[in-house]
């Protein structure tokens, strides 16, 4: 597939709500009805993907180094194959490119951010401009992120990642209207928590999640740089009542549906909320208790670098997959302590998880759809995303090795 290349001259960093609210530009779009050829060709890289993980298996085949150049080319695919300036959710054997995704394209800009600071890659600072200023033009006029999939209201997860997006756009930029996308933002995650200062609305089926924690966590990093007391007080609330969830380390209402283990993916957010808002708030009970949690979750890691895709509140593995996903969050939190602690553990246990990512993603491919994403499960029919490459994996597998590479000894 031909990706038509970014016009630099657009993507500068002076804006205006004006220029926001103009014509979208035009990209040439991959979200169409298949021919039969298509069709087939799909049809052929599922069947190549499957046979790989069933009879092949993992192995690595790179240094550091070339995985994460190849993960970065994958991630820039993602922002280039849709039609606006979001990054799509990710590759499907399915079904191909999908469209924007609002929530992760938040997140992914501080990723951009962070590559080009650390590779001194300017094209990723471009791209990191160019996602938060499509942001802000899709944010609804009360502050919130919806997700069309589920219609027009405000989500409050969805809301605090691209909180976290446009916060650093205006510290990378000094752009006001970034730091006024992120104050409505915070404002209606203020006005959206109950008496109490607790998010029980306007989440997945409407029920209470321990990694809200990655929200407060985005409430208070708005907050260090527009303090006001409500902020603070809601962000605290929602970190309080996850301490209370806790037990023996693990996260009670820490999964996407309640009675369900949660996977990976959403403990390891809960404990780096809880880690990165005790190390903004200066409060270590918040720490204390992220601290658990990677602990008890180190337990589960494998020689190779394998973690359980699901860990139920009582820390018994649930299925035989790995979430790829999880393993490069977790690698994070391990490296953070790392970075605290000075453990050479928490190293090496970022490092075997990493390890086993590398040897599940494919950098030697032709196919420019998956070559160098990272797949949601390991095999690619686990449950987390079954069959896809979401772009949020890949971006959590970039964090990671740029972290490992600047820490490693």
């Amino acid at each position: 597939m031909q990706i038509r290349p970014r016009d630099s001259a657009r993507l500068t960093t002076a804006v205006t709500r004006e220029s926001l609210m103009a014509a979208p530009k035009e990209k040439e779009t991959v979200f169409r009805k298949f021919t039969i050829a298509e069709s087939l060709l799909l049809f052929k890289g599922f069947a190549i993907k499957t046979a790989q993980d069933l009879f092949l298996g993992p192995q690595v085949v790179g240094t550091k180094e070339e995985h994460l150049t190849a993960a970065i080319s994958w991630l820039k695919r993602a922002h280039d194959v849709t039609p606006d300036d979001g990054v799509s959710w990710g590759y499907s054997l399915k079904g191909r490119w999908r469209p924007s995704y609002r929530e992760t394209s938040g997140y992914i800009a501080t990723t951009f951010f962070d590559t080009s600071e650390q590779l001194k890659d300017d094209d990723c600072r471009q791209r990191a401009v160019a996602i938060s200023k499509w942001l802000v033009q899709i944010q609804n006029s009360d502050g919130s992120i919806s997700d069309p999939r589920y219609g027009s209201e405000g989500i409050v997860f969805d809301t605090g990642q691209v909180l976290l997006g446009l916060v650093r756009a205006f510290e990378e930029t000094e752009e006001p209207l970034f730091l006024e996308a992120a104050e409505k933002a915070a404002d209606w995650l203020v006005e959206v928590a109950d008496t109490q200062g607790r998010w029980l609305q306007n989440t997945h089926c409407d029920t209470p999640h321990v990694y809200n924690t990655r929200v407060a966590w985005a409430l208070l990093k708005l907050n260090a740089l527009s303090p006001t007391l409500d902020r603070e007080r809601v962000a605290r609330a929602n970190l309080d009542w996850a301490l209370d969830q806790q037990r023996h380390g693990w996260f009670e209402q820490c999964a996407f549906i309640q009675g369900v283990a949660p996977f990976t993916h959403t403990i390891a957010y809960a404990i780096r909320g809880l880690l990165e808002s005790g190390l903004l708030l200066g409060e270590q009970k918040y720490i204390d208790a992220a601290v658990r949690g990677a602990d008890v979750s180190l337990k589960h890691l494998r020689s190779d670098g394998f973690i359980p895709g699901q860990i139920d509140t009582d820390g018994k593995a649930q299925g035989r997959y790995c979430c790829l996903t999880g393993n490069c969050q977790m690698a994070i939190v391990w490296l953070m302590l790392f970075e605290l602690q000075g453990e050479q553990r928490y190293y090496q246990a970022a490092d075997d998880s990493l390890r086993y990512v590398m040897s599940c993603q494919d950098i030697l491919t032709s196919d420019l759809n998956i070559r160098g994403g990272i797949k949601g499960s390991q095999p690619i029919w686990g449950k987390y995303t079954r069959l896809s490459y979401p772009n949020w994996a890949t971006k959590f597998f970039i964090d990671a090795l740029l972290m490992l590479l600047r820490l490693q000894p």
